[in-house]
């Protein structure tokens, strides 16, 4: 991790993987080039120095075999792009110490040393430039002035084709690490579509044999989830359901028994012990999500008629601010959500008061609050969790069965929304934020 946050490593595999090929295409193609022309320049370099150790030495002979008026009007005819003859001494300099010098040298001795005495020597200047002095036979003396060339110039097509070829190569690449990765991508949204409904769109099981794996493992893996979850679920219900039976028998015997102190006690231990199986039967339910088709709902018109509701029934639930906003949702589900945040307000805080707002995003909270003990901070995402209470105030006695919360939570995934707690800094008490998205 380290390693990658220094060298700027990208986050993506589809990135890292064309970055690496691409660098490693480009490294090639350099190398690649520069032993070309490496090739090239000494190659042709060698072709040279027999050329002019055949030219020089022929062109030497026939100035020497010419009359001494004559030679003047031949020396435009013998020079060459790198050379040209001076009849006379010259300019004295430094020896020879360049290399390709030294080879020009070496050439040309070579090629009429064994017929004349020949001395060299470097010139001053910014390229290699050396002159080669010898006499003829008639003693009069004959210089060669030579610029040695590295090669032969590029082609101007050269640098385009270059480019042309790395484009492609580059192309191609991406190409390639997309197909590849492409896979990947579709596992990782597969996985993230896999809500609590665990009704994820199978991933295609085709493309190379691991990926063809990879897919095949990944949709098993989806519906043994499914499966071991339902099969959960309905033992849960099972069992919630047929303890109602047992439970409503015990009712009736304490019914008929005489008033008492136990006999109260009892009666109350019924009711927490109806209320927690019917709050497992709804969990149970709530677990994939409400069955009701999502639609556009008047959500002004919902929260006054649930807070209608509440007051009615003498509870001091208050509508706040009112926001005249639709949203799609299940109607039902979101109005079992709000219910529970309420009635978790008014069990642990006397009160209830809802607040509507629209976010920066475009989307629509919805903040029920209450002015209760509140919950430890370290534990606001551990009260989702089933049949957890806390273990201060929020107790068995308030009528709490654990399962107030965590069923919202579960209906909140089921509708794309988020739920949230947090302490309230002003006066105290919780503060529950249900966090839709808009419609339109």
């Amino acid at each position: 991790m380290k390693f990658d946050r220094l060298l700027h490593w990208p986050r993506t595999l589809f990135a890292r993987v064309a970055l690496i090929l691409c660098v490693g295409l480009a490294l090639a193609q350099g190398l690649s080039f520069w032993l070309t022309m490496t090739e090239r320049d000494e190659s042709t370099t060698n072709m040279m120095m027999g050329y002019i150790e055949r030219e020089v030495a022929s062109s030497v002979a026939l100035l020497d075999h010419l009359p001494a008026d004559e030679r003047e009007q031949w020396l435009p005819r013998l020079a060459r792009r790198s050379y040209q003859f001076v009849l006379g001494q010259g300019v004295s300099g430094e020896p020879v110490n360049a290399r390709l010098s030294a080879r020009v040298e070496q050439s040309i001795t070579a090629g009429i040393g064994k017929s004349y005495h020949v001395t060299a020597n470097a010139l001053p200047g910014e390229r290699e430039h050396l002159q080669v002095h010898l006499q003829l036979s008639d003693g009069s003396p004959l210089t060669i002035d030579i610029h040695p060339m590295y090669g032969t110039p590029l082609s101007q097509w050269l640098p385009a084709v270059l480019v042309l070829e790395f484009t492609v190569l580059g192309a191609g690449c991406w190409f390639a690490v997309r197909h590849a990765a492409r896979p990947l991508a579709q596992l990782a949204e597969a996985a993230d579509a896999l809500g609590p409904d665990l009704k994820a769109v199978p991933v295609p099981e085709d493309g190379p044999s691991e990926v063809a794996r990879a897919a095949k493992a990944f949709n098993a893996m989806q519906k043994r989830i499914a499966t071991y979850t339902a099969e959960r679920m309905q033992i849960l219900a099972a069992i919630s359901h047929d303890l109602q039976t047992p439970i409503t028998r015990l009712r009736l015997r304490v019914d008929v028994m005489d008033e008492s102190d136990e006999a109260a006690k009892m009666r109350q231990d019924l009711l927490e012990m109806e209320s927690l199986v019917k709050e497992g039967v709804v969990y149970a339910r709530t677990l994939h999500g409400a069955t009701e088709t999502a639609r556009r709902i008047d959500l002004d018109a919902l929260l006054d008629s649930l807070v209608c509701d509440y007051v009615d029934a003498g509870q001091a639930v208050v509508l706040e601010r009112r926001l005249p906003v639709a949203v799609v949702a299940r109607p039902e589900a979101l109005r079992r959500i709000i219910g529970n945040l309420v009635d978790n307000a008014l069990k642990f805080g006397g009160s209830a008061t809802l607040d509507v707002a629209r976010n920066a995003e475009g989307s629509v909270s919805i903040t029920v609050s209450d002015r209760g003990p509140g919950i430890p901070e370290e534990l606001l995402e551990q009260v989702f969790e089933p049949f957890y209470r806390v273990e201060n105030s929020r107790n068995r006695h308030t009528g709490g069965t654990g399962l107030g919360l965590a069923i919202a939570r579960q209906l909140t995934l089921a509708l794309d929304a988020t739920l949230t707690l947090r302490n309230r800094a002003d006066g105290g008490g919780l503060a529950a934020t249900l966090t839709l998205k808009a419609s339109g």
